[in-house]
């Protein structure tokens, strides 16, 4: 099946009040497990990227990015390529020829003025070369080890005024939001400020991303799809699936040394996650709830 794109893929999710899934991968066990999972609940799905990935392996991106293109490109269900968590311009400017058709471009750990100046930026040269982007406005927090804010601290919420602003002036194609989650979680006790993502949700005419995801139980993921979000992205509990997988197999098998034995539990381990995550955002169904209209950005890339 031909490439598909963020964007395209993201504006049908949010037209039917629906989500996308987004998976970040590592290996080529990630991407394989990520497109089977996909496969066995008949679902698109979006590979991700992110710049840490790209760091842990050597700084290279084509040879990651070459195998999510060639994996997709023989899947039985739509498979799109997204460059995740760039701060790196130079990375950024390495993501069409590489196949990806979307890019996280990152600059929120900056001030306001700052954030909205590199975003800026990266949105005109990606629009004309036909990129979707995705930005981050508040402090969602757990990147790099980094713990959380706190739920009254500065930033640690996005506020739905700024955020309008920092659409209409930026002209990104979507908005990751900070409504509770935090990244890396290794347990899923987080909850969604669900009041904050209904103005967030009811003011913005762009679809929401939700990062952290990993960190939330089923029930909370398909109330944040129902509240707005169109993309959900996840990465910690892959992680979590396969290590989870290859302690329990080598401890039943300390004689093993084949690493396609251990690797082929993780892979089937994180691919059963993946369809579990893609089950819990329900199903892609219209709603008569009211919601404006999406903007959409490039969908050629």
């Amino acid at each position: 099946m031909p490439l598909a794109t963020t964007g395209e893929l993201v504006s049908r999710a949010a037209d039917a009040r629906s989500a996308v899934a987004s998976f970040n991968i590592i290996t080529l066990e990630h991407i394989e497990a990520v497109i089977a999972g996909a496969e066995s609940v008949n679902a698109p799905v979006v590979l991700q990227v992110s710049e840490n990935a790209v760091r842990f392996r050597y700084g290279r991106l084509l040879p990651l990015a070459r195998a999510a293109v060639t994996a997709a490109e023989g899947a039985a269900v739509p498979v799109a390529l997204h460059l995740d968590h760039v701060q790196s311009d130079a990375l950024l400017r390495q993501a069409p020829d590489a196949g990806f058709g979307s890019v996280m471009y990152d600059a929120a750990r900056l001030p306001y003025a700052e954030n909205l100046a590199a975003t800026r930026a990266a949105v005109d040269w990606a629009h004309a070369r036909g990129l979707w982007i995705e930005a981050e406005l508040g402090d969602i927090g757990g990147k790099d080890g980094r713990p959380p804010l706190d739920a009254h601290a500065p930033g640690a919420r996005t506020d739905p005024d700024q955020a309008r602003a920092f659409v209409a002036d930026s002209g990104v194609d979507a908005l990751a939001v900070a409504v509770g989650t935090t990244h890396a979680m290794t347990t899923r006790t987080a909850s969604v400020d669900h009041a904050l993502l209904k103005r967030l949700s009811a003011g913005l005419d762009v679809p929401l991303v939700l990062h952290g995801s990993s960190g939330l139980p089923d029930t909370e993921l398909a109330a944040a799809v129902a509240g707005g979000i169109a993309k959900v992205n996840v990465g910690t509990a892959l992680n979590i699936a396969m290590t989870g997988a290859i302690r329990q197999y080598l401890a039943a098998h300390p004689e093993a040394v084949d690493s396609r034995r251990y690797l082929t539990v993780g892979r089937e381990a994180m691919a059963r996650a993946v369809a579990d995550i893609v089950r819990a955002l329900g199903p892609a169904e219209p709603s008569t709830a009211h919601r404006p209209p999406v903007r959409r950005g490039p969908l050629t890339s």
